[in-house]
């Protein structure tokens, strides 16, 4: 661990820089009926997810992240992202679009991140009712990798549709996808 009063998020913001441009090339091909496919009825369509990263955006992490900053004992506003994903109708969303948001909300957070002063206090921290203390730089690291986590999940929905679509063939030929 290094010194939290030293941190530079430089290359945390850069990675998610990064991600931005990564998720629209990673699911630029599909269709929009690949889109919305589904696995099974408890997994994510690729359209639920990236909405769902459109919404995280702005308000879980960001506002999250400012909110820690700027007054740690200020409450956040409530979320719901699990709930979001059917009271929004993720699922009936076009995926441009949410790309399209994503990319906006994205740039607004890259922007603000990069405006802030050198010595930001990312030591900043509040209490989380199941987290437990969380510094506004333990929420910018969750919110780098909150991207890969749901990368991961996007590449696991392209796996899955290219076992669908192999039909009778097999793919265990590219390797293993739990490894």
């Amino acid at each position: 661990m290094g010194d939290a009063t030293r941190f530079d998020p430089s290359p945390l913001i850069d990675r998610m820089d990064t991600f931005a441009r990564t998720l629209p090339a990673a699911v630029g091909g599909i269709t929009a009926a690949e889109a919305r496919w589904k696995p099974d009825d408890a997994s994510w369509s690729i359209v639920e997810i990236v909405a769902h990263l459109a919404d995280e955006e702005t308000e879980d992490f960001r506002a999250r992240v400012r909110n820690t900053l700027e007054d740690p004992a200020r409450a956040w506003a409530p979320i719901d992202p699990e709930g979001w994903a059917s009271e929004r109708r993720y699922l009936d969303r076009k995926l441009s679009d949410e790309l399209t948001r994503f990319a906006v909300a994205r740039a607004e957070s890259l922007a603000w991140l990069r405006s802030l002063p050198a010595d930001a206090p990312w030591t900043n921290t509040r209490e989380h009712p199941t987290a437990g203390p969380l510094s506004a730089g333990d929420l910018l690291a969750s919110w780098c990798a909150h991207d890969a986590l749901h990368l991961r999940q996007i590449a696991k929905r392209l796996y899955q549709l290219t076992q669908r679509d192999a039909g009778a063939f097999k793919t265990e030929y590219a390797g293993d996808w739990t490894a």
